[in-house]
């Protein structure tokens, strides 16, 4: 895997990197959204091959020892997330470069693969009391999960320095500007 670019977006749950992505995927065509495998069922509406790779536990395992994977992590027993190398090469087989959207610890370590083919964005919510806010507003969780989510976000937040760059997504359409400018400076380079 060398000569293309990845461009990898990873924040705490709420700071709003899946609409910035979207956002980029729709700005620059020649960018094609990685899809992630897991090992959990598909849910209602979600599509084998675009929303997720559903995998079963004992395909993950295997997968993980054929070393198929970029970057892979057990978040619950048995509740297994990764990134497939063969994912990354059919994007890149189609002319396109790859970006993803990814937790935290993958981003690091697709960071940590890719090297300078790589730009690592981290996406800061402006403070984890307006992060509280946003994932409240969602009313998609109940209290204890928004807890437990911001207390993850602090611990998160603790790896932003480990990216290429950090954008506070205080307004949406700054940083979404600041995340095209850069993105058109990698690409293009």
């Amino acid at each position: 895997m060398s000569g293309n670019k990845v461009v990898i977006f990873s924040a705490p749950s709420g700071a709003g990197k899946t609409t910035i992505v979207k956002e980029m995927l729709l700005r620059f065509p020649r960018l094609s959204f990685s899809v992630s495998a897991c090992s959990r069922n598909a849910r209602k509406g979600e599509t084998h091959g675009k929303d997720y790779y559903f995998l079963s536990v004992d395909e993950f395992r295997n997968r993980i020892a054929k070393n198929d994977f970029l970057e892979w992590e057990e978040v619950y027993e048995n509740n297994f997330y990764g990134t497939l190398k063969s994912e990354v090469e059919r994007i890149w087989s189609e002319g396109k470069e790859v970006i993803f959207d990814v937790d935290v610890k993958g981003g690091i370590n697709i960071k940590k693969y890719f090297g300078d083919q790589a730009l690592a964005v981290f996406v800061m919510p402006p403070s984890v009391e307006e992060l509280g806010n946003r994932l409240r507003g969602r009313s998609t969780d109940d209290e204890a999960t928004i807890l437990k989510r911001l207390e993850k976000a602090e611990y998160e937040i603790s790896f932003a320095g480990q990216f290429d760059l950090r954008i506070v997504n205080d307004q949406l359409d700054v940083a979404m500007e600041e995340a095209f400018r850069a993105l058109k400076t990698f690409l293009e380079n």
